[in-house]
């Protein structure tokens, strides 16, 4: 697969809820189609800003399936089917490609804590298991465990369908490396908005975002002068966004961006324990950001 399939810009979709905290389909297809409106190629649902870890596999499939029958053909749609259990990975990444994703992205596994020989396995074992795309998300805050890029350059060459890495690492080094040691079709997306520009400069591909929420567009337009050679412009954009890119993260993802969204008008509801809403400070933060941008 092209590198150029999946698109620059995917939002990792935030997950709609009801009052009493339900999933709402309904509003995760508005969410969907509203999101690629605005700026974005793709979805990758039912990741960590989707809160994939208080979702049950029948609520994840459920989901997967709305986004795929409101933008399916539209955008391309990955679906969040890693965890820290290979065999569960299996079932929900078949599930995946049932209902027609596009792609599947794979945490490194969380808590349990692997070598890399056991990320390698892992990894591996899953991406066997399905005839579609594979990216890899790599994030060591999160994770507990960093995938190094000799491993991710291992399943590259052993394994066709692993094709792209989310790399939220936080390291200018390792993304360096991770570019010298891979196949220039292999994909490299930021985990991290703020790391968008610098990535994009060492030939990685796009961005799986957080911020593409509320200001797809202006990432595109980013992404859009740095690769047509208007690096002055790209920076300036940076600079604009970068106030944004870390007022997301004043407080644990996805409370923030879902305090955004909301802003806007967009009913996406609560967080699911053991998340909690944005204190009213919170959310006059990401205000603050939001109307000095005109994003409201």
């Amino acid at each position: 697969m092209a590198v150029r399939d999946f698109g620059r810009v995917l939002p990792a979709m935030v997950t709609p809820f009801n009052p009493d905290l339900s999933v709402n389909y309904n509003q995760a297809k508005k969410l969907a189609r509203y999101l690629v409106e605005n700026g974005s190629d793709g979805l990758v649902v039912s990741g960590t800003t989707g809160e994939s870890p208080t979702l049950t596999k029948e609520e994840k499939v459920e989901l997967f399936k709305a986004v795929v029958e409101e933008v399916g053909g539209k955008a391309t749609v990955i679906a969040g089917t890693g965890s820290y259990d290979t065999a569960s990975s299996i079932t929900l990444t078949k599930e995946a490609e049932k209902v027609g994703c596009d792609g599947v992205m794979l945490v490194a596994p969380y808590y349990n804590k692997p070598s890399q020989e056991g990320l390698y396995r892992h990894f591996r074992t899953i991406a066997e298991s399905t005839s579609l795309p594979v990216i890899l998300y790599n994030i060591p805050g999160r994770t507990g465990i960093n995938v190094l890029p000799s491993t991710v350059a291992r399943l590259a060459e052993d394994v066709p369908n692993i094709v792209a890495i989310k790399e939220a690492a936080g390291s200018i080094d390792q993304a360096s490396e991770l570019r010298s040691v891979l196949p220039e079709d292999f994909a490299i997306y930021s985990g991290d908005d703020s790391m968008t520009l610098p990535m994009l400069a060492l030939g990685c591909q796009g961005i799986i975002s957080v911020a593409a929420h509320v200001a797809g567009k202006e990432i595109q337009e980013m992404i859009d002068a740095f690769t047509s050679g208007n690096t002055t412009l790209a920076a300036n954009l940076h600079k604009k966004l970068y106030p944004l890119f870390k007022g997301l993260f004043i407080t644990s993802n996805p409370v923030p961006v879902k305090a955004a969204l909301i802003l806007k008008g967009l009913a996406v509801g609560g967080v699911r324990l053991p998340l909690v809403e944005a204190t009213a400070n919170e959310i006059e933060s990401v205000k603050k950001v939001m109307n000095n941008l005109e994003l409201l």
